[in-house]
């Protein structure tokens, strides 16, 4: 008998993966189909390319295969008002993949689909929490539902075995909630989760609107896929609640 399946929760935030959708696809789209999607999403995205400015908002709207996404203008107007060191810049954005991998499986699920998107380059522990607490802020003032994605992936171009230990230690310091040691950990131990700053804003932004736990979707890496374990990036579909 299959098992009845469980109705989408509402969460504050989840951390999604952004590779090619062969490889990482599957997780991004049961994570986002774990949870509730309203109709304004915030997408956080790492900055792989270094252009346009460290805290980089796309005002102008996306146009995807799926259809038009609108920018949710009052949320992205009221961010800038809130912190000054988050700008509009589309450079950083132009040839950003990892928040438009999003937008697909966003659509899916909500048809009346609006987004604010930011790419975030490396920066300090302290900006992140200037950002997080930003978006609590404009989250909390707005009256509406409001879902944050991260995204990221977990450690590059390791073997398995290193790829997993060094992935389970990270979600070890997710669900710790502590946004701090988070941080440290990624950057004390050189793993290479590109999304760092993403996730670690967003817990921020999520424990700030009252998360109290994580779950873990699922983890996989590519050789799932590929069949090489040699070298492999991690994925982990993650809900904050």
């Amino acid at each position: 008998m299959t098992p009845a399946p469980t109705a989408p929760q509402k969460a504050y935030a989840v951390v999604s993966p952004h590779a090619g959708y062969m490889y990482s696809g599957a997780v991004a789209a049961e994570t986002i189909a774990s949870v509730h999607i309203p109709e304004t999403v915030i997408i956080l995205g790492p900055n792989h390319h270094g252009q346009g400015a460290p805290i980089a908002l796309s005002t102008i709207p996306w146009q995807m295969p799926m259809g038009r996404v609108p920018i949710n203008t009052a949320i992205a107007e009221a961010l800038l008002d809130t912190s000054s060191v988050i700008t509009v810049d589309e450079t950083a954005h132009r040839f950003e993949h990892s928040l438009e991998v999003q937008v697909p499986f966003l659509q899916a699920r909500q048809k009346n689909l609006s987004i604010v998107p930011l790419v975030i380059s490396h920066i300090s522990y302290p900006l992140c929490q200037e950002v997080g607490t930003a978006l609590a802020r404009v989250i909390e003032g707005a009256g509406q539902e409001i879902l944050i994605v991260a995204s990221s992936d977990m450690t590059h171009y390791e073997s398995r075995a290193a790829a997993d230990k060094k992935d389970h230690y990270v979600l070890k310091k997710l669900a710790d909630m502590n946004p701090a040691t988070l941080y440290r950990a990624v950057l004390d131990y050189n793993i290479s989760m590109c999304g760092i700053m993403p996730v670690t804003v967003a817990l921020i932004a999520a424990i700030a609107l009252g998360a109290t736990k994580i779950k873990l979707v699922r983890y996989t890496d590519s050789g799932a896929v590929s069949g090489d374990t040699n070298q492999v990036v991690g994925y982990a579909g993650v809900i904050i609640a």
